[in-house]
């Protein structure tokens, strides 16, 4: 392949920056070339990755190609990403919040619109092409990075303009170097090709999430970044929750802090549900007054650099839990605490799964709210998806619910029909619940289909019982997952699920709403890492009441 100047053909050379010099010698001017470009200034901070400040490591976006190279399995090919493009309102000129493409930024580590990464498999070369703005746009727009700010805050080979992507691809492009691509509709646009190209659109995309799915050092470090300022946003809520009395003001106060302290977007909608609210577990309204209810379920999270966690506390507003909260609390701790000490390599995660819906099961039966058999009878039966309806956990990283994977953690593929989904949570109905019981009592190791935990994944550990009485609430709600008319139309209708189930003790616990627990764990060597600090339980009261 032709080059210029050690750049790939097509591509061009980085703009030289200058400064004009007066010579007051020949009354003239002159152009002096800088040896440094001056520091970008802060309006780039967000389109470049941020420096692991652990490391001082660049974004290790070569380590990610080849992660992603080894498991396409193959010896040559060029893969190709595009970014985001530039986008507006439908008739109108204002852009909606930019979010970079996940599988892009993985490859390339930039923030911004309108470019492209290809890595060339063979050569073992990655090249990020960025557009060039003239003057005139960097007035309204704000600056691009320039080549050498992308290398230096980026692990790459290469950056080039993007406007000599075309005539790059034709040169390389025919028979003998196929095209990897995501999707049909991210193909590039080739015009007068003369000769044919081999184009496959279904192989990068697994390839992509297995490398995804096992997090390189840098990822975590952006992940335990996360997590520390949500978790102390989290602190500040319960240090201010008495004198709040709207669910509103507690949004404001986790998103403030957060933004204050560098956290600039929250990885998912702020759930902030009081009440009934805390059993839906999407509830985003975050309108409803405070005065009259037991509990706040707040579920939420900053991401840092691209990077999510994904951290949920429930607590009482008034610093005391009535007994039938306390009671439902403690459950869901130790739901959560055994499922925490068991993650390690090796474990398939839907055996933790399974821990804590009998965890769940065996604390009911206790309380009376569950009767008539044993709790493995019950469990097997898939009773308990009547509380404790949503799956354990998922994935962390550059999605909340990150890539898994060709395996999943709870169901195999086949199963994921049967169980029903309501948002981006699988909702575990009785029949998966019971199949997962089947297969850990039938299914020797090492298991295929759902997934075993491995050194440097991040997973969530996310428990709840959910309870919700309130019909004329549930009436405005219909995404709601817990409800009188759930549990009457799925369980106590069904004489297979009703027998184990004391409706009239029930009533004492439906206006507890939910209580739902999460932490984000990482997978070590010989056991986790608990990344969130956010406090509850005792700390959480302590800090409530003031004593802390």
């Amino acid at each position: 392949m032709s080059t210029l100047k050690g750049k790939p053909a097509g591509a061009v050379a980085a703009e030289p920056d200058h400064d004009l010099v007066v010579v007051d010698e020949f009354d003239a001017l002159a152009i002096e070339l800088k040896k440094t470009r001056p520091t970008a200034g802060a309006s780039l901070s967000a389109k470049l990755p941020m420096v692991c400040s652990d490391t001082n490591e660049k974004y290790p976006a070569k380590l990610h190609a080849r992660k992603v190279a080894k498991h396409l399995g193959v010896d040559n090919g060029l893969i190709y990403l595009p970014g985001l493009p530039t986008q507006t309102y439908e008739d109108s000129d204002q852009a909606p919040v930019f979010r970079q493409r996940r599988y892009f930024y993985y490859l390339s580590g930039a923030n911004f619109e309108d470019c492209a990464v290809t890595y060339d498999i063979a050569k073992d070369r990655l090249v990020l092409w960025i557009p060039w703005l003239e003057p005139r746009q960097v007035l309204y727009l704000g600056s691009v990075p320039t080549p050498n700010e992308c290398k230096d805050a980026i692990d790459i080979d290469d950056v080039c303009y993007v406007k000599s992507l075309d005539k790059f691809l034709k040169l390389v492009l025919g028979p003998s170097l196929p095209l990897y691509v995501l999707h049909e509709k991210q193909i590039p646009q080739l015009e007068n090709l003369r000769r044919p190209i081999r184009i496959d659109t279904s192989k990068l995309q697994p390839a992509m999430d297995l490398a995804r799915v096992v997090k390189t050092d840098y990822e975590v470090s952006m992940i335990r970044k996360a997590n520390e300022i949500s978790s102390a946003a989290h602190r500040i809520v319960l240090s201010r929750i008495k004198d709040l009395t709207n669910e509103r003001e507690i949004e404001a106060i986790f998103t403030g802090y957060c933004l204050a302290h560098g956290a600039k977007r929250q990885a998912y909608p702020v759930i902030a549900g009081s009440g009934p609210n805390a059993a839906t577990l999407h509830y985003d309204a975050n309108d409803q007054p405070l005065e009259g209810r037991q509990l706040v379920c707040l579920d939420a999270s900053a991401e840092w650099g691209l990077y999510a966690s994904d951290i949920t506390r429930t607590f009482p507003i008034s610093g005391r839990f009535s007994p039938e909260a306390k009671a439902v609390y403690a459950v869901v701790e130790r739901m959560q605490r055994e499922c925490i000490e068991r993650v390690r390599p090796g474990v398939p995660y839907y055996t933790l799964h399974l821990h804590a819906m009998l965890v769940a099961v065996v604390e009911l039966l206790r309380l009376g709210v569950l009767r008539g058999g044993s709790a493995r009878d019950i469990v097997a039966q898939g009773t308990g998806a009547a509380f404790f309806p949503h799956g354990l956990g998922h994935h962390i990283g550059l999605e909340t619910h990150d890539v898994a994977g060709r395996e999943r953690l709870l169901l195999c593929a086949e199963e994921r029909g049967t169980a029903g989904r309501a948002g981006k949570r699988e909702w575990m109905s009785p029949r998966a619940n019971a199949s997962l019981v089947r297969d850990a009592m039938t299914v020797p190791l090492p298991y295929r289909g759902r997934q075993v935990l491995e050194e440097n994944m991040v997973v969530t550990i996310e428990p709840g019982m959910d309870f919700f009485s309130d019909r004329e609430e549930n009436a405005k709600k219909k995404n709601s997952y817990f409800c009188r008319e759930y549990i009457e139309g799925f369980f106590l209708s069904d004489p297979a699920h009703a027998k184990y189930i004391n409706r009239e003790l029930l009533e004492k616990y439906y206006p507890v709403g939910g209580v739902r627990i999460e932490d984000c764990i990482l997978v070590t060597k010989d056991g986790y890492e608990d990344l969130t600090s956010a406090p509850k339980g005792e700390e959480a009261l302590r800090i409530i009441n003031g004593k802390e």
